[in-house]
C-alpha cells in the first residue's frame, strides 16, 4: 500500500560549487559533506533533514553537486556547508546556487 501523498516528506533539492584551487573527486567531496553536515547538525538534525547526495548530478569540471533535503532544513543545510573550511586540508568555499523543489530544474544549474 502506497502513501498518501499529504504524508510523504517534502524535499529541496539544493545545487552546491565548491571553489578550490583544486579539482576534488566525488567521493571526496561525499564524505566531506558528510562530515561538514554531521559536525554542524549533529546526529539527530542529520537524520531529520535527511541529506541525500545526487551521485548522478556531479559535475567534475565546474564542482558543482546537488543534496536533496527535507523542506525544513534548507537554511541548516547551507549553513552547515557554507561553514565548512577545507577538503583534505585544500581550503575551500562551498556556496549555495540555487534550490528548487524539482530535480530536472535544479540540474539545469549544474552546467
Amino acid at each position: 500500500m502506497k502513501l498518501l501523498p499529504t504524508l510523504k516528506e517534502k524535499k529541496r533539492y539544493i545545487v552546491f560549487q565548491v571553489l578550490a584551487e583544486k579539482k576534488f573527486s566525488l567521493t571526496e567531496v561525499k564524505s566531506s559533506v558528510e562530515e561538514m553536515l554531521l559536525s554542524f547538525l549533529g546526529q539527530l538534525g542529520v537524520a531529520r533533514s535527511a541529506p541525500i547526495f545526487i551521485e548522478e548530478k556531479f559535475n567534475l569540471n565546474q564542482q558543482k553537486f546537488v543534496l536533496k533535503v527535507g523542506h525544513k532544513y534548507v537554511d541548516e543545510v547551507k549553513a552547515a556547508l557554507a561553514l565548512g573550511k577545507s577538503i583534505k586540508n585544500t581550503p575551500v568555499i562551498i556556496k549555495s546556487i540555487t534550490t528548487s523543489g524539482i530535480l530536472k530544474k535544479a540540474g539545469t544549474r549544474l552546467g
